[in-house]
């Protein structure tokens, strides 16, 4: 059973931790180059709502495991009059067909899946033959002493953070899960704690057999 933090506290802080202006800058780099059939994992509140370029999209579909965050999901899309399909499960277990997705997109959400190399193979079979990857998250940071401090404290962090981890390597998962990189930046954020703030954005597509 949930705790009253888990149910009633957590999405409401993750709400508003992942609403800073840093974090909606990184979204606004990524989120407008969706287009077609939509599967954004991890749609949280509907922080990523305002950011599509309607003109691209066909379809939005939204998962998330939590009832409580797809509830305030529901409401922004209702206020922006977008149509969302809401789909309420882990990432990890896709309930869609094969080849049938041309975007899924994920910000902040490989961070605190259960088993972030099975989301990405996950991804990659409802991708039709020609879909994206598109990706904005933070992770392993490149300088040693950061990358220490990250491993330190993400035990702890977990706890507090929703089972946020501050130190997985997103674009070696990613690629590691039969995606090829096609695009990829990174910076730490302006104004964010460096163990926090090393951000990876881009996108990717299958691999190619030849």
């Amino acid at each position: 059973m949930s705790s009253f933090y888990e149910k009633h506290l957590l999405p409401r802080c993750l709400n508003f931790l992942c609403s800073a202006k840093p974090i909606a800058r990184q979204r606004e780099k990524i989120v407008p180059l969706a287009g077609g059939t939509v599967l954004e994992l991890g749609v949280g509140s509907g922080l990523n709502f305002q950011y599509y370029d309607n003109a691209k999209i066909d379809k939005i579909i939204g998962l998330d495991p939590s009832a409580e965050l797809s509830t305030m999901a529901r409401k922004v899309a209702d206020a922006q009059n977008l149509h969302v399909e809401f789909l309420q499960g882990y990432a990890e277990d896709i309930c869609l067909p094969d080849s049938s997705i041309d975007t899924v997109l994920v910000t902040y959400t490989l961070c605190t899946v259960n088993d972030t190399l099975k989301v990405c193979q996950e991804a990659l079979r409802v991708l039709k033959e020609n879909g994206q990857l598109l990706f904005c998250e933070h992770g392993l940071a490149p300088d040693e002493s950061v990358a220490r401090w990250q491993n330190r404290i993400n035990p702890f962090w977990g706890k507090m953070a929703g089972g946020c981890n501050l130190n997985r390597d997103i674009g070696f998962v990613i690629n590691e899960s039969g995606f090829e990189i096609k695009t990829l930046e990174r910076m730490y954020l302006p104004k964010t704690p460096r163990f926090a703030g090393y951000n990876y954005w881009g996108s990717a597509v299958r691999k190619s057999t030849n």
